[in-house]
């Protein structure tokens, strides 16, 4: 078996639909397709069953222990050289699977990941938080690109490893938020082979609104904070950017009852953003959603970023995530 496809899902029997209809119409067949519920109160169950004569599927059922601990568990019942892991709301291109074996093929790695891209179904919403994701003036700038101000980490939502590698490392950590980079950084501790695969890009929903949204990206920056404690050579000045953004917002709207003209840099990003996003999207609502995306982004980041350095370089606190109640379940 060339590959296992590990897919954790928690509730989301509708994507784990469309993600499964998109690996029956690869062109390249050579893989496995390992579902691992997480504890689910809507189990996927009945969807699965379904690709039965369509994929050589695998379907598991588990107590609820977060993503990175049911993807190893997926892992440890796969058969595959290599291990691709997606999130359950994520739908693939036809050619995915062939522009990982033509990267391969060019030149062996033992890690990799692609970008993500919106599909024409997405809602507007969904397209705005793309946007945000990806967007050059959002950090999204620098995360699928091949232009970046950093190395690149392979995500989650879309990642290959080599099994071999994968078990030498131990597979994901504990930690409920993070636990991709925590993975990515000691792929490149380990001295591994890890590289950007352009064109194996996914279509990825992300959340489905902004306050979910705004959820996931505050966690993001406290998880941030969390692998800098792990691994203080992690932090890198680009990861400074969503707290100095949001510190500078918070600088410039305190000035405005004194000074309107403070609001300018504030309005000139708004417009950036909402024209530049008009143009790629071709709609002036998803662009003015895209401003709210972008902003929600940057600060839900840059608040989780300085919240945690609070409480864990100043109070000198224990790890800590927010939202986990809400968010995970």
């Amino acid at each position: 078996m060339r590959y296992s496809v590990i897919i954790p899902v928690y509730n989301r029997p509708d994507e784990v639909d469309e993600l499964l209809q998109s690996l029956t119409g690869q062109r390249f067949k050579d893989f496995e397709v390992i579902i691992v519920e997480d504890g689910s109160s809507i189990p996927c169950r009945k969807v699965t069953e379904a690709y039965r004569k369509k994929l050589d599927i695998h379907y598991y059922d588990k107590p609820n222990s977060g993503p990175g601990q049911s993807r190893n568990y997926g892992a440890e019942r796969s058969s595959g050289e290599y291990l691709i892991i997606l999130d359950s709301d994520c739908i693939l291109p036809e050619g995915y699977f062939e522009a990982v074996e033509k990267e391969l093929q060019a030149s062996p790695a033992d890690a990799f990941g692609g970008p993500d891209r919106a599909h024409e179904s997405f809602t507007d919403i969904q397209k705005a938080i793309n946007y945000s994701m990806t967007s050059f003036f959002t950090t999204g700038g620098i995360r699928g690109g091949k232009k970046k101000m950093d190395k690149f980490y392979p995500r989650s939502f879309n990642m290959g490893v080599r099994r071999e590698v994968y078990h030498i490392l131990g597979g994901f950590s504990k930690m409920r938020f993070g636990e991709d980079i925590d993975f990515s950084i000691r792929i490149f501790q380990g001295g591994y082979r890890c590289r950007l695969f352009p064109d194996a890009w996914v279509y990825h929903k992300r959340r489905t609104d902004l306050k979910k949204f705004f959820k996931q990206v505050h966690n993001s920056g406290i998880a941030r904070i969390n692998l800098y404690k792990k691994y203080p050579e992690s932090l890198k000045p680009v990861h400074l950017l969503p707290a100095a953004f949001t510190l500078g917002v918070a600088l410039l709207l305190s000035g405005a009852p004194f000074c309107l003209y403070s609001l300018s840099p504030i309005l000139l990003y708004a417009l950036l953003v909402g024209t530049d996003s008009t143009i790629q999207n071709h709609s002036l609502r998803i662009g003015i959603y895209s401003i709210a995306a972008s902003f929600i982004q940057l600060i839900g980041y840059g608040t989780g970023f300085w919240r945690a350095w609070w409480n864990r370089c100043i109070l000198g606190k224990d790890e800590f995530e927010a939202f986990k109640k809400n968010f995970y379940k």
